[in-house]
């Protein structure tokens, strides 16, 4: 017989069921997810978890449960890019362009231009539908060619309002990028200092700080210090710019067609009536 007071071996878990160490290697995944500039081809326990994630199905939808509780979508889990989630708007891993402007900007205008910029490094970087799709592909910009680009793209937008007679900034119905080229025209590029640096608030400044920025959340890696700053994008920024890409502000911009491709290659357009590009646009290249 039993003795009653002996104590039961707990049950071993039934064939498949969830264990709390599949619990902790999710969520362990998942925190390795974000950690943007942490790679799995530098990290080995990074790479296993990518790979049970890959070849094991239950713990990757364990792993999924675990990123939606935390308010986190997984966009794509793979060697080249690691655990790629971007937060919903309700996450506490949030980071809402409104908070971040605030930190790098002071009044509503420089939050607004803070936004514009980086809506334009986005369509710069990946200007065709097919440089998205493309796994393989290098979007590459520089802080003074984006300024050209976005400057350009007020000067198609006045020529728009000019021959619809508008003198007076459109009615709210109009499109976004029409409302906004003149915050953008009227600001300097570069600023004013003695020691000829740029400034925080001058378009170059706040494009600077974007692509920073960017830099530091692991969406591009700074390659070099020509025209501003030379920039490449990630994986992962190119599957965050999948996720905005049919948003109507980067439709719109796309479509003023300044940026031609023909050949794998992006350059803009010069302006109508001129036969350059200004001096120092520091246009983008692509690979």
């Amino acid at each position: 017989m039993t003795d009653p007071g002996a104590e039961t071996a707990p049950a071993p878990a039934p064939q498949g069921a969830v264990t709390p160490a599949d619990a902790a290697d999710a969520a362990r995944l998942v925190a390795f997810g974000l950690q943007p500039r942490l790679q799995p081809v530098r990290d080995a326990e990074y790479a296993a978890a990518v790979r049970r994630y890959q070849e094991d199905p239950p713990f990757a939808r364990l792993t999924d449960a675990v990123a939606t509780g935390l308010g986190l979508i997984v966009l794509e889990v793979s060697t080249r890019a690691g655990m790629a989630v971007a937060a919903d708007e309700e996450s506490v891993f949030a980071v809402r362009m409104g908070d971040y402007a605030r930190r790098a900007a002071g009044d509503s205008t420089d939050r607004f231009l803070h936004g514009l910029a980086h809506l334009a490094v986005a369509a710069l970087a990946f200007p065709r539908p097919e440089d998205l799709a493309d796994d393989g592909y290098l979007g590459r910009i520089t802080v003074n060619g984006v300024d050209a680009f976005v400057r350009q793209a007020c000067r198609r937008l006045e020529e728009r309002a000019e021959a619809a007679g508008e003198n007076t900034d459109p009615q709210s119905g109009a499109p976004g990028l029409e409302a906004a080229w003149r915050v953008y025209a009227r600001r300097s590029a570069t600023g004013a200092t003695k020691d000829a640096r740029r400034l925080a608030g001058s378009t170059t400044g706040i494009i600077a700080k974007a692509v920073s920025f960017l830099a530091e959340s692991g969406f591009l890696q700074r390659t070099g210090d020509d025209e501003g700053g030379a920039y490449r994008t990630t994986p992962r920024y190119q599957l965050q710019v999948r996720d905005m890409a049919g948003r109507a502000a980067m439709s719109e911009l796309l479509e003023l067609g300044l940026v031609p491709v023909s050949d794998g290659s992006a350059s803009l357009a010069p302006a109508p009536g001129e036969d350059h590009l200004p001096d120092g646009a520091g246009l983008p290249f692509h690979g």
